[in-house]
């Protein structure tokens, strides 16, 4: 009886809200390309403002956070939160190429190479071909990079932006991308795919530091005792496999976001792009563990503090923040009210809700409304004058063949 009550009433509320929505897609989206047109996947039109051309991009992604992560973290906050600070929102869709739900391999490699790809995919197509990053094409064009996670660093998020394989389980074969790219600063997990490796004999963390990097880790010395040198190329792991969680004693987020802004900005003069992740957001939802998720995402709020006081001070620097997907299904129900949250989770999975974004910086203009997450690279790209690698000219082309671009 619940069951058929509950449909009862969605039906009822569909057939309220339909007229309405009639009324706002012929409003707001009457230059919006459906269907299977081949170009579907490409960004709105927007006017480049040339005076508002970002000099650094910070792409900051809270893995499973969706508007409920983020309100229970105000409330748990004193009712605020550095999200607030943000004067541009949108929202975001999700999905893959494979799948209604998306996992974080194929919603940050929409992130980072702007095409949909099938869940599990580490920088490639759905083809399965290479496809070129942001981070890539930085580089290429002079800036400097950097990654942090408070996952392995060779986990599917900052993988992608890195790496190109087929499956995000192959962690040793992704660690090999970290000898092979000319990354300036990276911080994370993950050590044991670097120098107690299985699938061969070699030391990547040996060879990083012949390369001329400064390495170190947890077992040598806390982040926070650590000055990093611009003059030479910064990495430092912080587990051996996945870190703790916040709760746990993990602490260096926030400690890398500041460490990370400050020596990128001195190891370019061209700018920088640094994509920071707020890992274990995630991993408390899929556990449907409220608290600890409570706890990651004011870590990561801290982070985006961290952030949000570099970019007030340079002034050239653009920040996104959003979530490659929600996870959990998390709910917020009245409880106590604002002094004992009651949190409780429809799945242990992730979700296909769309999930939020804010910018602030040169551009952020270009962030509001509703946008598909490859939307993310491409007005990136777009705002930075990236030339368009031909291979997602073509994946663009071929995604438009399904609906389920």
């Amino acid at each position: 009886m619940i069951e058929m009550m509950v449909k009862r009433c969605n039906t009822q509320a569909l057939l309220v809200l339909f007229p309405a929505l009639i009324v706002v897609f012929s409003a707001g989206c009457s230059d919006k390309i459906v269907g299977n047109d081949a170009n579907r996947n490409k960004p709105r039109n927007f006017e480049k403002n040339t005076t508002e051309v970002p000099k650094n991009i910070i792409l900051l992604i809270g893995d499973g956070m969706g508007l409920t992560q983020i309100t229970a973290g105000m409330y748990a906050n004193g009712n605020k939160l550095n999200l607030e600070r943000f004067p541009i929102t949108g929202l975001m869709k999700t999905h893959s190429s494979s799948h209604l739900i998306t996992d974080s391999g194929a919603g940050a490699t929409a992130f980072s190479c702007g095409c949909k790809t099938y869940n599990g995919a580490i920088g490639v197509t759905k083809e399965k071909k290479t496809c070129e990053t942001i981070l890539e094409q930085a580089e290429k064009n002079g800036l400097a990079t950097g990654l942090i996670a408070t996952s392995s660093i060779t986990h599917a998020t900052p993988a992608s932006f890195i790496a190109h394989v087929k499956s995000r389980a192959d962690m040793e074969d992704i660690a090999k991308f970290f000898v092979q790219t000319e990354l300036d600063f990276f911080v994370g997990g993950g050590l044991d795919y670097f120098n107690k490796r299985k699938t061969d004999q070699r030391d990547l963390y040996a060879e990083l530091r012949s390369k001329g990097y400064w390495i170190s880790d947890f077992q040598k010395q806390k982040l926070s005792e650590i000055t990093p040198d611009p003059k030479q190329p910064f990495g430092w792991f912080s587990a051996l496999g996945e870190p703790d969680s916040v709760s746990g004693g993990r602490d260096y987020l926030p400690i890398a976001a500041r460490l990370a802004t400050d020596f990128l900005k001195k190891r370019s003069e061209k700018g920088f792009f640094l994509m920071l992740e707020g890992s274990q957001i995630d991993w408390a939802c899929h556990a449907k563990d409220g608290p600890r998720a409570v706890a990651e995402m004011l870590d990561f709020d801290a982070a985006i503090g961290e952030i949000l006081r570099f970019a007030e001070a340079d002034g050239n620097t653009l920040v996104i923040v959003t979530a490659d997907h929600e996870t959990g299904g998390m709910a917020l129900e009245q409880g106590d009210g604002f002094d004992v949250l009651d949190l409780e989770f429809t799945t242990g999975h992730h979700t296909a809700t769309m999930v939020p974004v804010f910018a602030y910086g040169p551009g952020a203009q270009h962030f509001g409304g509703i946008m598909d997450n490859t939307d993310i690279y491409w007005k990136m790209a777009h705002l930075w004058g990236f030339i368009e690698p031909s291979i997602l000219e073509e994946q663009k082309a071929k995604d438009g063949k399904s609906k389920r671009n």
